[in-house]
């Protein structure tokens, strides 16, 4: 007996370079998958400090932004000029299985 699939999610974090900088320096988005919430709060806290950059998020804030809008944004500036977006959404990893809306086949009786 065939066990059903469960739904999980995976958590998309992508930086998204902005502003002024980004025309002088042209960047394309970054994308990271991670397993869970935590691991994903926990590497964007220590990528940050190792770069420099004020640690501004925390798992609370995402878990609650998350859950009312499906998307948390954070963007993050130095003197007024923006430089990066950090924007974490919640994907579906096993979508319920779905016909695809493709009808049964006829047969001749």
């Amino acid at each position: 007996m065939a066990m059903p699939l469960q739904t999980r999610f995976i958590y998309e974090l992508t930086i998204v370079p902005i502003g002024t900088l980004n025309s002088v320096r042209k960047k394309d988005p970054h994308y990271a998958y991670f397993s869970n919430l935590s691991k994903t709060i926990d590497c964007l806290s220590g990528v940050l400090a190792l770069n420099g950059w004020p640690v501004k998020i925390n798992y609370s804030a995402v878990y609650r932004t998350l859950q009312d809008r499906s998307k948390y944004i954070r963007e993050f500036d130095i003197a007024g000029n923006r430089v990066f977006r950090v924007v974490i959404t919640k994907k579906v990893l096993n979508p319920a299985l779905t016909t695809l809306d493709i009808e049964e086949m006829p047969y001749a009786r």
